[in-house]
C-alpha cells in the first residue's frame, strides 16, 4: 500500500470516528430515548459503513473511539453508562465481524448487531447490579432492536451508495 493510500485510509478512519462520536453525542443530547431507555443507535450507521469501506479492524477502532471519546466528552468516562455502552459495543462489534465474515447482507448484519448491542448491555447491567431479574426487560429490547437495526442498516445502505467509489480501495481482510 502506497503512502498516499495509507494517508487516505487514515483520513477516512478519522472522519468516520468523528462522525460516529458526533452522531452518538447528538442522539444522546437531542433525541428522547423511546420509553426512556431505548435509543436507535444512529452511530451504528457509521460502524456499518466503516466495515464495508475500510474493514473490520477499522470498524473496531471507530467503535472504541466512539465509546471512549463520547464518554469523555459527556463526563461519563468509567461510569456505569460507560460500561453498559462498552458491553453493547463489544458484543455488537463481534457480531459485525461474524456477519461480515459470513458475507451476510447489510440489513441482516445491522439487525443482528442491534440485537447483540442490546444483549451486551443487559449482560453488563446484570453483572453491575447483580440483579438477574433485569433480564426480563430483554424481550422488549429485542423487539425494539429489530426495527432500529433495520432503520440504521437502511440508512447505511443509502449512504454507502454515495461513497461507492471509495469502496474499491478496500484491501481484503
Amino acid at each position: 500500500m502506497s503512502h498516499l493510500q495509507k494517508t487516505k485510509r487514515f483520513t477516512y478512519l478519522a472522519l468516520f470516528s468523528a462522525m460516529a462520536i458526533t452522531l452518538n453525542m447528538l442522539e444522546t443530547a437531542i433525541l428522547t430515548p423511546f420509553l426512556g431507555i431505548l435509543r436507535v443507535g444512529l452511530a451504528n450507521i457509521i460502524a456499518l459503513m466503516t466495515i464495508e469501506i475500510l474493514g473490520v479492524k477499522e470498524m473496531i477502532i471507530v467503535n472504541l473511539m466512539r465509546v471512549l471519546i463520547g464518554s469523555l466528552l459527556s463526563g461519563m468516562f468509567l461510569g456505569t453508562s460507560f460500561w453498559i455502552s462498552a458491553g453493547g459495543v463489544l458484543l455488537s462489534s463481534l457480531t459485525l465481524y461474524l456477519c461480515n465474515k459470513a458475507k451476510s447482507s447489510l440489513l441482516f448484519t445491522s439487525v443482528m448487531s442491534s440485537i447483540a448491542h442490546s444483549v451486551g448491555q443487559v449482560i453488563i447491567v446484570i453483572f453491575l447490579y447483580k440483579q438477574l431479574m433485569v433480564a426480563s426487560i430483554l424481550p422488549y429490547f429485542l423487539l425494539f432492536s429489530i426495527p432500529a437495526g433495520f432503520l440504521t442498516g437502511s440508512i447505511a445502505k443509502l449512504a454507502l451508495k454515495r461513497v461507492k467509489p471509495l469502496k474499491e480501495s478496500r484491501p481484503e481482510d
